[in-house]
């Protein structure tokens, strides 16, 4: 099977400026690792039109998808559905079945400047279902727009995945080493120097009084996978090194530098 790669585009000045913590970018980290599409690049722009074109335009030309999250609701600042449109070339036009949508979800109200607006989507883009509050979102080309608040891109995320092509999934094995991290790094770049196409990540924490590492191996060929990961243990058997294999690290206190 290919990879099948992605990037994503975070959209807004409130998380530039610090106002609003991003609580998407992990979610549809493992929701893509999950799926078997590979996320590679995160990236961060301004509610300015010419930033998210420039920003979409390199994306959607070096990956399979770009998922772009913020500025699809109904304020001036919402601006990503006619950068989309500008960045591929198309008209931005009134979409006859959001506004359906908008009218079966306010039964007997005249649709507001400000729900018409988030009736506007790109010409030949392809719906995408919001069964939290109804205004939707739109994919079209390999372009994912995706609404900011998080409740309301996970349930966009679930219907537009059934639509896109997966590649193999990526696998991870943890241990937990209660060492610092100095004391394994010399195997650990050994390890990686002598196996390609599996990654080691090494992230410290900090835990009752103690400083220990977290080592996490990835690859998609889960038979390689495995057999690295007894070399790895055999070396740390070997060296004497406490740890616990294929454990939850969730708990651990990353450790701070500051």
């Amino acid at each position: 099977m290919k990879d099948v790669t992605a990037a994503l585009l975070v959209i807004g000045d409130e998380i530039l400026s610090g106002r609003t913590s991003d609580k998407n970018i992990n979610y549809l980290a493992n929701h893509c690792t999950a799926v078997g599409i590979r996320l590679e690049e995160v990236r961060v722009v301004s509610d300015k039109e010419d930033r998210i074109v420039d920003a979409l335009n390199v994306l959607r030309s070096s990956y399979d998808y770009v998922f772009t999250t913020g500025g699809i609701g109904p304020t001036h600042d919402d601006i990503t559905a006619q950068s989309v449109a500008k960045a591929v070339g198309v008209e931005l036009l009134e979409n006859r079945q959001a506004i359906a949508i908008m009218q079966a979800r306010y039964p007997g109200e005249e649709l507001s400047e400000g729900r018409r607006l988030m009736a506007r989507i790109p010409d030949g883009g392809e719906l995408i279902k919001n069964s939290v509050s109804g205004a939707p979102g739109f994919m079209i080309e390999n372009v994912i727009v995706m609404a900011g608040v998080p409740k309301i891109m996970q349930v966009m995320l679930d219907d537009v995945t059934p639509k896109l092509r997966t590649g193999r999934r990526l696998l991870s094995r943890t241990f937990i080493i209660r060492h610092p991290e100095s004391t394994v790094a010399p195997l650990i770049g050994k390890l990686d120097d002598e196996n390609e196409g599996i990654s080691l990540g090494s992230y410290p924490y900090f835990k009752l009084g103690k400083v220990g590492t977290v080592i996490v191996l990835r690859g998609v060929d889960e038979e390689q996978l495995d057999q690295v990961c007894l070399e790895f243990v055999a070396e740390l058997k070997r060296e004497e090194k406490d740890f616990e294999e294929d454990c939850d690290s969730t708990e651990l206190k990353p450790l701070s530098f500051d």
